[in-house]
């Protein structure tokens, strides 16, 4: 029996498994799959849009009202959870601060705001007159360098002005007898010393002075120093953009919380899809999972939910518009009219995507009238009502912040 059992593998899983096991709770952490990470941009957003393009993520967070869940999450859980983050990590993986948006290109070549930062993108914060060259490489079909800059070079910057932005292409093999290449392959191949080299020998001659390159975000798996080392050897800021998923910015980070996570002895239980649970009067008692056909049930003190939303199948609707949480049955909000959940409307929110827990401020589940449905059990990340965190940018500061105080009151439980 695990004292603590955290549910899903995504950051505000891994996050709250990693500060369990750290308090010196005997944790298990389950998941049915990878993890939502490796999909990410491998960047930290707080808020980027209230409805406006926001400056400061962590100010304009604490204003938000209800339903929202930072209006109960609080401005200073986001903040130490994206601080603790941060150390945790160290500044090879990630750097920035939660008072300040940075605004990258994406592979489409629309801007976004951020607010933590890989190394390798930082030379990509936008400044007006900007002169840049965006690399593709031929052999990988996931990134067009002519959509990029042309889109790039229409797009008004926040604070005014325009980049200066041009296409490069460049044929670089990744893998003998391969022409076309997935991200990671590439990523895997310019861990090489050899084939940094060739991309370093193909570049210089075609580039012109004054500008900054902008590669797509496959620099390197494991060595975090790519970037660095095209910037020395080509005498100019290097920075990546991210590609469509699998993200090899999210890889980075999850492989690092992974290895973090087993470090602090956390277990993990993969593969397993969690499909009911045991209670005794208000507290959950176990977890059951439905694995290679043979049923299991995880005991424990505390839980963590931490499944995701709609995507990831934590959340259901059929065709009659019934949408239930699909492992406690708990009680959801936002149906409070569901005829306009979903509307014809497809350049706006749906509302949908707004539909989950209500929480108290130890992020338990609580009902309709605000009452806890079970004193020991947690609920983070995207599975939380009142966001919609792909259109506001702000899906790892509700994770980490979630995360945060969830275990933040577990440790007061429990000691």
């Amino acid at each position: 029996m695990s004292r603590a059992i955290v549910i899903g593998a995504g950051l505000g899983g891994l996050a709250s498994a990693i500060r369990l096991a750290r308090q010196g709770l005997d944790t298990t952490l389950i998941s049915q799959g990878l993890g939502g990470l490796q999909l990410s941009q491998g960047t930290i957003d707080i808020l980027g849009y209230d409805p406006e393009p926001v400056t400061d993520p962590l100010a304009a967070a604490g204003r938000l009202a209800p339903p929202h869940p930072y209006a109960v999450i609080g401005s200073a859980p986001v903040a130490a959870g994206v601080d603790w983050l941060s150390q945790l990590l160290g500044p090879e993986l990630l750097v920035g601060q939660t008072s300040a948006n940075t605004w990258l290109p994406t592979a489409v070549g629309a801007l976004r705001p951020t607010a933590l930062v890989q190394p390798s993108m930082v030379a990509g914060a936008v400044q007006a007159e900007a002169a840049w060259a965006i690399v593709g490489l031929s052999r990988l079909k996931d990134f067009s360098a002519a959509l990029v800059a042309g889109n790039l070079n229409r797009t008004e910057l926040p604070g005014g002005g325009r980049l200066r932005c041009r296409p490069l292409v460049i044929d670089l093999m990744a893998r003998a007898g391969e022409a076309d290449s997935s991200g990671l392959v590439f990523a895997r191949a310019l861990d090489r010393p050899e084939v940094q080299d060739r991309l370093i020998a193909a570049l210089g001659p075609e580039l012109a002075e004054g500008e900054s390159v902008g590669l797509p975000a496959v620099l390197g798996l494991e060595d975090l120093t790519v970037y660095d080392r095209l910037a020395q050897a080509l005498g100019r800021p290097v920075f990546e953009i991210p590609l469509p998923p699998p993200s090899v910015p999210g890889l980075r980070l999850n492989q690092a919380l992974l290895a973090l996570a087993k470090a602090a002895g956390v277990r993990f239980v993969n593969g397993a899809a969690v499909v009911g649970f045991e209670a005794a009067a208000d507290r959950v008692t176990a977890v059951m999972t439905a694995a290679a056909g043979h049923p299991r049930s995880y005991p424990g003190e505390v839980f963590v939910y931490a499944p995701g939303g709609f995507e990831s199948g934590a959340l259901a609707m059929d065709s009659y518009y019934q949408v239930k949480e699909t492992v406690f049955d708990l009680p959801l909000h936002g149906l409070d009219d569901v005829e306009q959940l979903i509307t014809g409307d497809y350049a706006a929110p749906q509302a949908i995507f707004a539909v989950g827990l209500g929480v108290d401020a130890a992020m338990r589940p609580v009902d309709l009238s605000g009452n806890v449905v079970y004193e020991n059990l947690h609920a983070v990340g995207s599975i939380l009502a009142g966001a919609i965190p792909w259109h506001e940018k702000s899906g790892e500061g509700i994770a980490l912040g979630s995360a945060w105080a969830a275990t933040q009151a577990i440790q007061e439980e429990l000691k």
